[in-house]
Order: C-alpha cells, then sequence, then structure tokens
C-alpha cells in the first residue's frame, strides 16, 4: 500500500494541486491527512473541496481548523493567526465549516503499521520540537510508525531499543527513510502550504508499506499566484511575504 500524506495545507491551493499531481506521477493509493486544511491562506473552499475529493483513507483536524470552524476561540494565536482564522471562518461556506467541525481529534490508527495525528499522539496541539517531545511521543504511539504534522517542519525520529536519533529533511528534492524492523518512527513530512524551515518548496510524503520506507519530497509550486490570493482576499501582507522565504 501506498499512501500519500498531506499535512498542514493552510488553504494553499497551489501547493496543494502541485503536490497531488506530483503524487500521481509517483503513485499512490489511499490519502492520509494530518490536518490544518485551512488558515493564514487564500483558498480555504476550494482546499476543502480538493481534500474531499481526494476521499482521505484517514484524516484528523488541526489547531487552526478548530478555530476557523467555530470550535475553539484563537487563544494562543498571534494577531496574524488570529486576522487569518477571523476572516477563514466568515468566507467557509456553512457546510464546509460544518465539515471542518467533523474532523475527528487524533491519533487515528490507519493499520497495523501508521498511527496519525495532527500535534502528536499525546496531545493533538502539541508542538513536537524537541529530543524529548519526541520520545515521549514515541513511547506513546501504538504503531511502528506515528505520522504527525503542526510545526511545519519535515523530521525523522527513530527509537530502537538501543538509541534514539533524529533526521532533518534533506535539502534535495526527496529523501528516504528505511523502516528498520523493531523501530518506532515518528515522521513529520512537512507544510503543503506553510513551509518553516527555510525552504519555501511544498512538502509531503508517501508512505510505502510494501517497500517499508517513507518517501519525503519537496517540490516548486506557483508561490506568485498564492501570495497574489493572500494580498486579494485583504489578509496581513506578511502571510503573502512568507510563503517565498519559507519562514
Amino acid at each position: 500500500m501506498r499512501y500519500l500524506v498531506l499535512t498542514d495545507i493552510h488553504a494553499n491551493l497551489e501547493a496543494l494541486d502541485t503536490c497531488v499531481a506530483d503524487a500521481r506521477l509517483r503513485g499512490f493509493d489511499e490519502t492520509l491527512v494530518l490536518g490544518d486544511l485551512v488558515g493564514y491562506g487564500g483558498d480555504p473552499n476550494a482546499v476543502v473541496e480538493r481534500v474531499q475529493a481526494l476521499t482521505p483513507k484517514a484524516i484528523v483536524r488541526g489547531n487552526h481548523d478548530k478555530v476557523a470552524c467555530g470550535l475553539e476561540q484563537a487563544e494562543g494565536f498571534n494577531a496574524v493567526a488570529k486576522s487569518a482564522a477571523k476572516w477563514t471562518l466568515e468566507i467557509l461556506t456553512p457546510a464546509h465549516r460544518e465539515w471542518l467541525a467533523a474532523l475527528p481529534e487524533g491519533p487515528i490508527d490507519v493499520d497495523d503499521v501508521i498511527q496519525i495525528c495532527h500535534g502528536s499522539p499525546f496531545d493533538e496541539d502539541a508542538y513536537i520540537f524537541d529530543d524529548l517531545d519526541a520520545v515521549r511521543a514515541l513511547k506513546v504511539a501504538n504503531r511502528p510508525l506515528c505520522l504527525f504534522g503542526h510545526t511545519h517542519y519535515p523530521v525523522t525520529f527513530e527509537l530502537s531499543a538501543d538509541s534514539f536519533d533524529s533526521v532533518g529533511s534533506a535539502a534535495a528534492p526527496e529523501m528516504r527513510v528505511q523502516l528498520k524492523p523493531g523501530c518506532k518512527y515518528l515522521v513529520n513530512p512537512g507544510s503543503v502550504g506553510q513551509p518553516r524551515d527555510g525552504d519555501p518548496r511544498a512538502a509531503y510524503a508517501i508512505v510505502d508499506t510494501t517497500e517499508h520506507r517513507v518517501e519525503l519530497y519537496r517540490i516548486r509550486y506557483a508561490v506568485e499566484d498564492a501570495q497574489m490570493k493572500v494580498v486579494k482576499a485583504g489578509l496581513p501582507e506578511v502571510l503573502a511575504q512568507r510563503l517565498a522565504v519559507g519562514r
């Protein structure tokens, strides 16, 4: 089975369409979505429709999804994120708000190999940045491979009986992580529509359970078109600017 893994799309239709088109050339059977479909970007309704059309095998909600559909207040959001969330709530169709509100909380067990969550398997809103949180998540995860998002930073953590290691995403267009027997993995593919690692290219992953590997990809997309939509929507200009630098 080959799973397309998408996370942190953030209403960036250009990035999403480019990732899906590239993944179709590589081949995939099912789709997994790790949350934050909306927020920041200028195409929330179109992104929801695209994701619905993919009929994900499994999907979890993100913190921006919860705020943008009215489930939660924007507590903890900075002024720019609050502004984008308010605009998104107003622009989403009632049907799309209801669909987002019905998205399940993670973690979700996909099969015998994969578990998915937005922030972490112990808290859907927690950020995993350091080794301590990663080890905690790996010990809580009940599958060999736990896929997460939220940080917008691609990274792989590996835990075995004897060692713990972290591997940052390579600058190359693709990177492969071979899953070893007896090890547990925590993998963030990086953000489709809001990269924050200094690389503006869209990020996604394909998990091949037959070959026991995770394929991480970075791909260029029409950033200028996404920026134009942000500006045209009247969203804070910094949200357009940051797309070009991946920060």
